[in-house]
């Protein structure tokens, strides 16, 4: 027996909110602000959105490790935030974001109709999120009423370790019978997303203005000057640089001509690790 690279892809990873769903990714980014206030410490929105990608129970231990806040916590109750104090604030985090998924559940403009061309090109379509499966079943059924249901899904505790770790991604191949790694591709809105494809040996697809980084709602989005669009664009990508995305697109409405291109790459023999 000896090795064949891939010809083509066999399956899209996607990420959920800021990538499918929830143009902006409001919804994990305001209930870790409303969370962290329950407890008498202000976080802003934008350090909220930092370390956006993580589990949430990481994202909000990585928060606290920030020194302003760990000093803002300090203040209110005398120490730095311990493991347990992190636990505490992930247990408040939990029933508000559960109670809050569908003020931000509706499908990212244009997302159907890739997802669509992506089947009618054979993909199998995987995804995973950095929420826990008791949120994602909610996500999960939200979508179905709005016309989306993926092949398979990967909450980040259902795997040993969450991202940037490879597990979520894995799991995906797995399960849909992926026979290479490089015949998959992972589109995410966040660092910790691409880092997770990457590490998995996929092509990789970083969202720039659909998600976390840009921030935004769609009608924000679509109001930009071109001038300032651009200029986000840039510090986006700059963001992005040390995950090392193969492909940097606005949406996943772009996505179809990416896949398009990728399997011309595979046709020629380029492998995702080698790029």
């Amino acid at each position: 027996m000896h090795y064949q690279q891939p010809q083509q892809l066999q399956a899209a990873i996607l990420d959920w909110a800021g990538t499918v769903v929830d143009f902006g990714s409001f919804a994990p980014t305001q209930i870790f602000v409303e969370a962290f206030a329950e407890f008498g410490v202000q976080v802003s929105l934008e350090e909220a959105r930092g370390p956006m990608g993580m589990g949430k129970w990481d994202h909000i231990r990585t928060l606290c490790d920030i020194p302003a806040i760990g000093e803002r916590y300090r203040a209110a109750f005398g120490h730095l935030p311990t493991d347990d104090d992190v636990t505490a604030i992930y247990e408040r985090f939990m029933p508000l974001q559960i109670e809050k998924i569908a003020e931000h559940s509706a499908l990212i403009p244009g997302a159907l109709d890739a997802i669509a061309t992506l089947r009618k090109g054979g993909l199998k379509i995987g995804s995973c999120s950095g929420y826990p499966a008791v949120v994602m079943e909610k996500v999960v059924a939200l979508a179905k009423t709005n016309g989306y249901v993926a092949d398979h899904v990967v909450a980040t505790d259902e795997v040993p370790n969450g991202r940037p770790h490879p597990a979520q991604a894995l799991a995906n191949v797995i399960a849909l019978g992926i026979n290479d790694v490089a015949a998959c591709v992972k589109v995410d809105d966040t660092w910790p997303g691409i880092l997770e494809g990457r590490s998995a040996g996929m092509w990789t697809v970083a969202l720039t203005c659909s998600g976390n980084a840009l921030g935004l709602t769609y009608e924000q989005y679509q109001a930009l000057p071109a001038h300032q669009l651009e200029q986000e664009r840039q510090r986006i990508g700059q963001m992005f640089e040390g995950s090392r995305p193969h492909y940097l697109i606005d949406t996943i409405a772009e996505l179809p001509a990416v896949i398009a291109d990728i399997n011309a790459r595979l046709a020629r023999g380029e492998m995702p690790q080698g790029s």
